[in-house]
């Protein structure tokens, strides 16, 4: 299973998201405070760089089967290293660090679903579960570690680190490069939920599009609303150490973990899952260190489980290439994300001004608990009345009607 190709991959998603993560997160002061954007327009210009990073995802996936895995990893990182580059010149412009920010954007779109592709490619699905949560933790180790290691030079020294990240982009684009094409055993069916390699039809449960919307939506208040909530309710140190301990918790359990995440059923995962943040929400709702402390680590659960459970579920139910169907998650992550974000800042808002900004953490946990409930729901009466009406009985299928052998069921 960890061959040389894919090890190397498991380091590069390290280095990237250290990299990344070393400028990324100190977007909004640089526009801000070097070069005096207004926080209006540069939360306008966030918002719209990390749906272009999200949705599109599409066009990588679209891309990769096109020109191939590898290629579009190599084409992904190049568009990424000319925009760290970039932003060199541009600290000079807000225009041009716009562009700049954007082309990184292009980039990291781009190399997430070919990046995920070229581990499972070719891999059975029993050893997917350890790949994709090898693959997260190697990504949150450099989402930990980036910030911290950056700090003491993005003010003061902006200019020399991002022409450090580009350099580092480009070594590992070059590597990149060295790889060999992914190339899938002739004649091996592709494993999916039905077993021989056909799609498995919409009406059979929630579509893992459907919920990774729902999931990264009521994930995205933690992520976008929680250092309003907790800096002036405790520290910035203790603020920082809960991130750290976060991407920390996530480095460690998710390999252990996967082989049993991937054994729950869907329905059970979900319940665990938003569960998990419907409590972690409430708990910081209560405040203080413990119940912040406590909700973090009740919510990295749920997104442990969730996000990892959404992939392995959506690569299960589809026949298409794992490219395309890792580009799709994250249009619908995009989806997620973008709308956390515009109903989010409407609901602090609120909340803050009354003085209750705990309450903003309880609607969000009432979320967690009702919109799995209304989207299964809806998801039901749409199939099932559309299996009524296509005269089946109930529980039988309409492949099974038209005489199809019926498919066996999915072990869990």
């Amino acid at each position: 299973m960890w061959s040389g190709p894919r090890s190397f991959l498991l380091g590069a998603s390290f280095l990237i998201t250290l990299g990344s993560f070393a400028v990324l997160p100190y977007m909004s002061v640089l526009l801000h405070e070097r070069l005096g954007l207004g926080l209006g327009t540069v939360g306008v210009v966030l918002a719209v760089a990390s749906l272009v990073q999200f949705s599109g995802g599409v066009v990588g996936g679209a891309l990769a089967r096109r020109i191939g895995l590898r290629a579009t990893m190599v084409v992904a990182l190049a568009v990424r290293t000319a925009g760290f580059a970039a932003f060199v010149p541009g600290l000079a412009s807000p225009v041009a660090s716009i562009g700049a920010l954007f082309l990184v954007s292009c980039g990291a779109a781009l190399y997430l679903p070919a990046n995920k592709a070229y581990l499972v490619e070719g891999a059975p699905e029993r050893d997917r579960p350890r790949l994709l949560s090898a693959s997260g933790s190697a990504f949150n180790a450099g989402i930990a570690l980036g910030p911290p290691l950056a700090a003491p030079f993005v003010l003061a020294s902006p200019a020399a680190l991002f022409t450090v990240v580009a350099v580092l982009f480009a070594a590992v684009g070059v590597g990149h490069a060295l790889l060999p094409a992914a190339v899938r055993p002739e004649g091996a069916a592709k494993d999916t939920a039905d077993g021989r390699g056909g799609a498995v039809r919409k009406g059979d449960g929630v579509p893992p599009f459907l919920v990774t919307v729902v999931s990264v939506y009521v994930f995205m208040f933690f992520q976008h609303y929680l250092a309003l909530y907790a800096v002036p309710r405790t520290s910035a140190s203790f603020y920082g150490f809960v991130l750290m301990a976060y991407a920390g918790l996530l480095v460690v359990a998710q390999p252990p973990l996967s082989r049993w995440v991937a054994g729950l059923t869907y329905p059970g995962a979900m319940r665990v899952g938003f569960g998990a943040m419907a409590a972690g929400t409430a708990a910081i709702g209560v405040g203080g260190y413990a119940g912040i402390g406590a909700g973090a680590a009740l919510i990295c659960g749920g997104e442990l489980v969730l996000f990892l459970k959404n992939d392995l579920e959506a690569l299960a139910r589809s026949s298409a290439p794992p490219a395309s169907v890792f580009g799709r998650q994250r249009l619908a992550a995009g989806i997620g994300a973008f709308a956390s974000g515009v109903v989010g800042g409407q609901l602090y808002g609120v909340a803050e001004g009354a003085g209750s900004a705990g309450v903003f953490w309880w609607v969000v946990s009432a979320q967690c608990v009702v919109l799995p409930v209304v989207l299964t729901a809806a998801v039901r009466h749409r199939y099932g009345g559309a299996a009524a009406r296509a005269g089946d009985a109930p529980g039988v299928r309409p492949a099974a009607r038209r005489g199809r052998r019926r498919r066996p069921a999915r072990p869990t």
